[in-house]
């Protein structure tokens, strides 16, 4: 990473935890996290299934709200400020202005994630009174979260780079709803002929396939995650990441700020 990026992204992470509304997106998980625990204890017999399922989704919400409403405005806040201009006047390219940001932003939720985790884990360790080896995959699927949050990060600069802030949520979180469909997209397009068929199968190889990296449900029932399901999960998002980046840059490139 240059030196240039590391500025940017330093800068994008110090603004967001100035951030009112990432405190109190991070106070509402961990308040979740909190009534985990009530319903845990209401609940005879699972409250370890209570506490991993709320938690965790918890996490995911408001960690995809905050890549969501916070991403659409680097790329605004800066053009609306006018300190872009100022950014770029000086020896640094688009494509790093939009690279620190993603950084610097996929960095803040990174440690978001991480302080979210502490209260996941704190909530079921008070109902378990300890902890087992299974409660080990409750961190692969807080990595798979992170996956997301790359995956969401990059698609809410993308939309930014070209549309409002109101259109760029809007896009962002369409995407997010139907990328938890997209098995069922794939099963359509198996089911269905013709030219249906391909523009089907498109659609679901285009779109993020959020569905794949949510294994709340099997972790919240102590099932193993394979080795082979975390590296595809892995390679899957990194690599739609860096294409969606990619667009993002190019479109960004072209992009009349005057």
């Amino acid at each position: 990473m240059s030196a240039r990026i590391a500025y940017i992204a330093s800068n994008t992470f110090r603004e967001a935890v100035r951030d009112r509304v990432l405190y109190n997106l991070i106070a509402f998980a961990l308040l979740m996290s909190g009534a985990a625990i009530l319903v845990g204890q209401v609940s005879f017999g699972i409250e370890r299934l209570v506490v991993v399922n709320l938690g965790l989704s918890a996490v995911s919400l408001f960690g995809i709200v905050i890549a969501i409403f916070i991403g659409i405005g680097l790329v605004s806040k800066e053009i609306e400020k006018r300190t872009l201009y100022t950014v770029l006047s000086r020896p640094v390219q688009r494509w790093e202005f939009i690279v620190g940001k993603f950084f610097g932003l996929a960095g803040t939720l990174a440690v978001n994630t991480f302080l979210m985790a502490i209260g996941v884990f704190a909530a079921l360790l008070y109902v378990s009174r300890q902890f087992h080896g299974t409660d080990g995959w409750i961190a692969v699927a807080l990595y798979f979260s992170i996956l997301q949050f790359l995956m969401m990060t990059a698609l809410a600069l993308f939309f930014s780079s070209f549309a409002s802030p109101l259109m760029a949520a809007v896009f962002a979180f369409a995407l997010f709803v139907i990328g938890n469909f997209s098995e069922d997209l794939r099963g359509f397009a198996a089911m269905t002929h013709g030219l249906q068929r391909w523009l089907a199968t498109g659609a679901a190889y285009l779109l993020p396939n959020f569905s794949a990296l949510n294994i709340i449900t099997s972790v919240a029932h102590e099932q193993p995650v394979s080795s082979s399901l975390i590296f595809y999960n892995t390679i899957y998002a990194l690599v739609y990441t860096a294409m969606v980046m990619a667009a993002g840059v190019l479109i960004f490139q072209r992009r009349n700020l005057k």
